[in-house]
């Protein structure tokens, strides 16, 4: 089987990104590209031997140049796939119809719920009782692609924004992995009416439902 490419994108720590490189995905090549040369993630890439590369936003006048710097940079990998790890920035309607099909990120809550910034004081503040985290396809609406995985966790009374987020993100590392698995085994598909296909037998262990607070019978 041939080799894959995945270009991770970052702006940060990268901690998806991690999470990624020590999944040990199969049959794959690792490239990170950072629009910010500061990001601490790509120290971690560099010591791991992965390829790496800054295309800086604040070199460039507007979004679609830097779009397209990015763009470029992205095929020189020969990227199979794109992938969004706390990547900051808002990609343009031909950036994200360039990579349509191929392009995921995960976003912190349960989407449709809090899509944008803040999600877990937003959660709080609903009084939510579950909250979790998305990896979904990215489209030109913000937070809106089809969705992919999901994972849930239960809101504890005393949490505060810090708390809940630590709970959401070790699921982020969980849940990643095994979308970019799905995609990497062809058993993950966007089909042209923009809906995700999951090949027979993939995402179909069973599962206890999650209750929270849970009832007097737990």
């Amino acid at each position: 089987m041939k080799s894959r490419s995945i270009v991770i994108l970052i702006s940060g720590r990268g901690s998806n990104m991690r999470s990624l490189v020590e999944a040990n995905l199969p049959d794959c090549r690792i490239a990170v590209i950072s629009n910010r040369p500061d990001a601490a993630g790509l120290a971690y890439a560099r010591e791991r031997g992965l390829a790496t590369a800054v295309v800086d936003h604040r070199a460039h006048a507007t979004r679609p140049a830097f779009d397209a710097a990015l763009a470029e940079a992205i095929d020189a990998h020969g990227a199979d796939l794109v992938v969004l790890a706390g990547f900051m920035r808002i990609l343009g309607v031909d950036f994200v119809a360039r990579y349509q099909g191929r392009l995921l990120n995960i976003h912190p809550s349960l989407l449709p719920a809090f899509p944008g910034t803040h999600t877990h004081a937003q959660a709080l503040a609903a009084g939510v009782r579950i909250h979790g985290c998305t990896v979904h396809f990215v489209t030109p609406a913000l937070d809106s692609g089809p969705i992919v995985i999901q994972a849930a966790v239960p809101v504890l009374p005393d949490d505060d924004p810090d708390t809940l987020a630590a709970r959401v993100l070790a699921q982020e590392h969980v849940i990643y992995p095994q979308a970019v698995r799905w995609f990497l085994a062809g058993q993950l598909q966007l089909t042209a009416a923009g809906q995700v296909r999951l090949s027979a037998g993939a995402g179909r262990a069973a599962t206890a439902a999650l209750i929270a607070p849970q009832t007097d019978a737990a």
